[in-house]
């Protein structure tokens, strides 16, 4: 899952994205409307943690522009416009939830993680494929019935490549999806975080990697 943090706030912005990553999410950060846009632009984000008091653009306006947008992401509108008429008019704007700070953490990962789910574009709860069986609610992922114990990347590295099968991810598309702006697009993480997941996996191998092409499950 990709979300994208927008706050002008940098130490709030940085904390919640750290603790989002914690969780496996791949997260990027716009300190104003305009950087956010720019990032739209550029990425495809399932859920968009929105700020409404923003610079350059307002949220509200970053919220209409969003609504407008074809597979758009889902709208987390994270704010200190608490009250409810506050929250109406920002669920008016096209938000798909409301937040009000200060907010309890493991609320707003289940919010987040509940808009992803909502999103039309998303796949089946639980997604299965050669053995596999992954349920992102629950955080929990089997092959052939035997529980599999992976990190937070691994698990997330997991979960696109079902979303994806029957087709392949090149390592490019993966370091987009499952880590995030800051990834290094010259190291060698994708190699080895696929490696330990094939370790952990087990064998026969799932996970085939195809030259030029990328890695898919099956």
């Amino acid at each position: 899952m990709r979300v994208l943090v927008v706050e002008d706030a940098r130490s709030l912005a940085e904390i919640v994205a750290e603790g989002l990553r914690d969780q496996g999410m791949a997260v990027d950060l716009g300190y104003d409307g305009l950087a956010a846009a720019a990032k739209l632009d550029l990425n495809r984000y399932d859920v968009v943690v929105l700020d409404r008091d923003l610079p350059g653009i307002s949220g509200d306006t970053l919220c209409r522009m969003i609504t407008e947008r074809e597979d758009r992401p889902m709208v987390l509108m994270l704010t200190a416009a608490g009250t409810p008429g506050d929250r109406v008019s920002g669920l008016t704007l096209g938000a798909d939830d409301y937040l009000a700070k200060p907010f309890h953490f493991p609320e707003l990962v289940l919010r987040i993680r509940s808009l992803a789910r909502r999103r039309p574009a998303t796949r089946a709860r639980t997604l299965r494929a050669a053995g596999i069986e992954l349920d992102p609610a629950r955080r929990t992922a089997t092959r052939d019935g035997r529980p599999l114990d992976l990190s937070v990347k691994e698990f997330a590295l997991l979960e696109a490549l079902l979303l994806a099968s029957p087709g392949h991810l090149s390592a490019e598309e993966l370091l987009e999806r499952v880590w995030d702006e800051n990834a290094d697009p010259f190291t060698n993480t994708v190699t080895v975080t696929v490696g330990r997941l094939r370790r952990k996996i087990g064998l026969p191998p799932v996970i085939t990697t195809t030259p030029g092409v990328g890695y898919r499950i099956g």
